[in-house]
């Protein structure tokens, strides 16, 4: 709608309110006979008459009256996108839609969801927990948070950290099977896995002096990082995790680590989102928010 468009609605609806073409020129600071030129100039557009004229008060006709029920749902509708647009520029509000995999989300994102969501009261959050990379533009996701390389998407990205693989297992499966001394070891265990469709059966390590990936077998595979942390800490084999997936396990004595010496990788960590440099007030409020806190999480603990 253009902007000539909406004044001669909001000059009708002052007509049709105060019943005269003075009163609504008081109102919008126009003449009579300019109030009047006005009206006649829509209906010659519009090719029907809105408004019987007569010496003591105008009346709309059944057009003008279907033409001023438009008129103000219209304008309502314009001005409460304007009052919500300007509410957004002020303050942060509207629903964020966010992707994370599950380890991410449940030891990272979502612990610090209350602060945020104290802070934002009139941010709502849409949150999608998968380890499934899914296509930003097809999940219509606002922020997704992505451990590993980062493909040549064209999204935006913030970089969080990296995270330290680690290989777990659990005190009991250790004195049961014995525990790992080098690479070659991994042979005779039982190495839980992933059966998403990128993950490979391989682990990268050093061995001989020269990174090699490791071929490893096991009984189980799942499909996320929860759930084959609850498996290793259940004694069922050996797990290759994020350091911060495994933290508190090995802090609380669950998981216990092996092959330091030989496993070296790690993985990046990203927020990617979509749109400019100038997002949304409510995407960059949950990204500056976000961001210093995941950071600081990321950080690996010493003497661990």
């Amino acid at each position: 709608m253009s902007d000539q468009r909406a004044w001669e609605m909001r000059v009708f609806l002052q007509v049709a309110h105060t019943g005269s073409f003075s009163g609504a020129g008081r109102v919008v600071n126009m003449t009579p006979s300019s109030t009047a030129k006005l009206i006649t100039r829509i209906e010659q557009r519009l090719g029907v008459r809105l408004v019987e004229r007569s010496t003591r008060r105008l009346r709309l006709t059944a057009e003008g009256e279907l033409y001023r029920e438009r008129a103000e749902a219209l304008l309502g509708e314009l001005d409460g996108l304007d009052a919500e647009v300007a509410g957004e520029a002020r303050s942060p509000a509207g629903l964020i839609r966010i992707n994370v995999s599950v380890p991410f989300g449940r030891h990272a994102l979502m612990p610090l969801l209350p602060a945020f969501s104290a802070a934002f009261p009139a941010v709502r959050l849409d949150l999608t927990v998968t380890d499934d990379v899914v296509d930003l533009y097809a999940a219509q996701a606002d922020i997704a948070f992505r451990i590993g390389p980062l493909s040549d998407s064209g999204l935006l990205a913030v970089s969080l950290g990296q995270t330290r693989r680690r290989i777990v297992a659990s005190p009991a499966y250790l004195t049961a099977h014995g525990t790992p001394r080098q690479a070659a070891d991994l042979e005779r265990h039982n190495c839980l896995g992933f059966n998403f469709r990128r993950a490979a059966s391989v682990w990268p390590l050093r061995s001989g002096g020269r990174l090699v990936d490791r071929e490893v077998h096991g009984s189980i595979v799942a499909n996320n990082g929860e759930t084959v942390r609850h498996l290793a800490v259940l004694g069922m084999g050996l797990a290759r995790l994020g350091e911060f997936h495994v933290r508190a396990d090995l802090r609380a004595g669950r998981l216990v680590t092996v092959l330091d010496d030989v496993i070296t990788d790690s993985e990046s960590i990203h927020a990617l989102y979509l749109g400019s440099k100038r997002a949304p007030r409510r995407i960059r409020a949950f990204l500056d928010f976000m961001t210093p806190r995941l950071r600081e999480f990321l950080v690996e603990p010493t003497g661990t």
